[in-house]
Formats: structure tokens, sequence, C-alpha cells
């Protein structure tokens, strides 16, 4: 399909299917609304420090991509994926299995840079189901929300008609001991914006979003997407919030929309002191104290680069059942001057705002509208 002189093509939710430590999507819904938490405290990771972790159940985690991928498909009006364009959001890629090699061997010989690379999720997926080509994005947290930005983007302009999504990212010593040194970790679950917060939960998940340019019987669109990078520090966010600020605007500029339009924002909301802070202070800025508000990663943990992923599949389910989730683990919210839900909330929701933030200064925030 290719676009008419300035008209744009539109960008539709048609399927999607997700794992995660609270289950699949049915599961996850339940547990979201229900503030029943995936998160395991663990002390085998840290050497006896205790830490809040997201962990899936699997002996395979590219069997269980495959899965995942495929009930895609298998719901989808797609006999294949041969003509659908494949695009992955992942942190870690293949690093669970570099490690496995190099804890069993005690050295590093048995490890196979291809087997290592961020493009072996799509290369994996590729083999299996041979997309008509794929492509592979890093950018820490928001990796899976960047792949939905230049999927929403190609399709736009008639690139292609069908786009498949894929956040993924799998649990590694890795990165629980680099969030560790940051200092960044909570030792039980998190609880994002609340004044007695400590920290994050490292996690793991899949999700897949297949992404076409007609409407379907439960379509959402994808209407915006707004991205920005304001580089204040490696690991801290701008504490200003003008990147936060500048990418949520964004969003809303490429969806045509105004703040008092959104009717719930699915917060980054890790858990963590400056996330935090920064992320309600530019909602506050933007947004005012009107609109709903809250965290998932209460229920899923940080998932990295599998985030986005999970939590637009959150934010559609969120339409389809016009009720918004309360913020789990919320006592007493740090700014009082956010509408962060301390009670599910229903009621028709039209559009809902999904930010993720991550380190860099690199930021994104998607929009989805009900159909």
């Amino acid at each position: 399909m290719q676009k008419t002189g300035n008209e744009m093509i539109k960008a539709f939710v048609n399927n999607y299917a997700s794992e995660s430590c609270a289950g699949d999507t049915k599961n996850l819904m339940h547990s979201i609304y229900n503030h029943k938490t995936g998160i395991t405290l663990d002390k085998t990771y840290m050497q006896d420090t205790q830490v809040g972790l997201g962990m899936m159940k699997y002996d395979d985690f590219f069997e269980l991509l495959h899965k995942v991928v495929d009930d895609v498909l298998q719901k989808s009006n797609l006999d294949n994926f041969h003509d659908t364009l494949l695009i992955v959001g992942s942190s870690v890629g293949g690093m669970k299995e570099s490690e496995g090699h190099y804890f069993r061997d005690k050295n590093y010989k048995n490890i196979d840079p291809d087997r290592h690379a961020i493009s072996v999720v799509a290369q994996s997926l590729d083999d299996m189901f041979h997309f008509v080509s794929n492509r592979s994005i890093s950018t820490a947290c928001t990796s899976s929300a960047n792949a939905l930005l230049l999927a929403k983007r190609l399709i736009n302009v008639g690139a292609y008609d069908n786009i498949l999504v894929v956040g993924a990212d799998a649990l590694c010593y890795t990165t629980v001991c680099g969030f560790y040194a940051l200092s960044v970790l909570s030792c039980d679950v998190c609880k994002p914006f609340d004044e007695a917060r400590e920290g994050m939960n490292v996690s793991e998940a899949i999700g897949a979003i297949l992404l076409q340019n007609k409407q379907s019987e439960d379509s959402v669109e994808l209407v915006g997407v707004g991205a920005s990078s304001d580089a204040y520090h490696m690991t801290n966010p701008d504490p200003s919030a003008s990147g936060a600020i500048k990418s949520m605007q964004n969003a809303l500029e490429d969806a045509k929309l105004k703040p008092q339009d959104i009717d719930y924002i699915n917060a980054h909301g890790t858990g963590t002191l400056a996330n935090d802070t920064v992320e309600a202070f530019g909602v506050e800025k933007l947004f005012g104290s009107d609109v709903c508000m809250s965290s998932t990663k209460a229920i899923t943990g940080h998932t990295l680069g599998a985030a986005a992923a999970i939590e637009a599949i959150i934010s559609c389910e969120v339409i389809k059942h016009s009720l918004i989730p309360s913020q789990a683990n919320l006592q007493k919210a740090q700014n009082q001057n956010v509408n962060v839900l301390k009670q599910n909330k229903k009621q028709d929701v039209k559009y809902v705002l999904s930010n993720s933030f991550a380190f860099g200064g690199n930021n994104t925030s998607v929009i989805f509208k009900k159909v």
C-alpha cells in the first residue's frame, strides 16, 4: 500500500502475545488489576544478598521466544511472516547464553560471538519464521519503544504492510550485578512513586506485537510516537525533566493531541529515586494533576529492552478493558501534584501514553488510541 499526497497510512496493533514473570497476557492483566506481583525475592544472584527479581519459568529462552511469536501468528490474518518485517528491541541479546558457557567451562573460549550479539534474537526468529527482513535495536530500556517508533514510521510511509515488533530480554548475572553496582536494586518488591521506595527489580520478559496498515475487528491504533535525547548523564535522567517532557510532547504532536486528551499514562516508573522523581515532575509540568498514572513494573519488574513491548500490550489491554490500573505497593506518593492512582478506575479509555526512559538520556513515548 502506497500513501498518496499528504495522506499518512495508519498503524494498527492487531495482535500480540507476551510472557513475563506474571505469566502470559491474560494472567499478567489479572495480576496487575489485583496487585499480584510476579517478583521473587532471591539470594542466589548476588551471593546471599537478597534482591527482588522477575524470573520466568522456562527451560530454553529461545524456545519460549518462538512460542510467543507463533502465538501471534496463529491469532493473525497471516499464513506466514514471509511479507512481514521483524524489528527486535533487546538490551542483552545472547548474553545469557554466553554466561552459561563461561560459568560451565570457567573460561570464555567456547563463547560464540555471533550468539552473544544483540542480533541473535532476530536471527533466531528469522531462522524459524523467515521474515522478509529483520532489524535489531539496542538502546537499553527504550529498545522496544524505539522498535515501535520505527515500525510506525515505516507503516506510515507505506514501506511495509506488516511489521512484527518483538521486545525480548533474558535475566543475566551481568545486568543484575551491573544495576547492583549502581546501588539501584531493591531488596524487596519495588514501590514506584512511593516516598519510601528504595530501587528497582531487574526482570525478564518477551513481548510480540503485530502492527499492520489495515484495521481488524479488535484493533488499537498506534497513533503517536516521540523521542528525545537529553544526554544529561550516563545513567541518571536530567533532573529538570527536559528530556522526558520533550519525548511526551513529541508523541502528542505526532498524534495531533493535547495533554488533556490523554486518559492514562503507563509510566516508566522503575522505583528508583532518580527516575520516579524526574518522571513525576515531567508529568506534573506537562499534564498537571488530572491525568491518571501508574507504573506496572511493581508487577512485572523492569524488563529492560522488553519493557516497552510489554507495556504497549498492557496499554492496549487497558483500552480494551476500559479499566485503568492503580499503583501497586503505593502507600504515600512522593509527588502529591500528580494523580498516581490508588484504586483501579473504570472508565472509557480513548488514549494511553506509555513512557520508556533509558541510560544516556534516551527517552521514547508512544500513544495508543481506541478505535
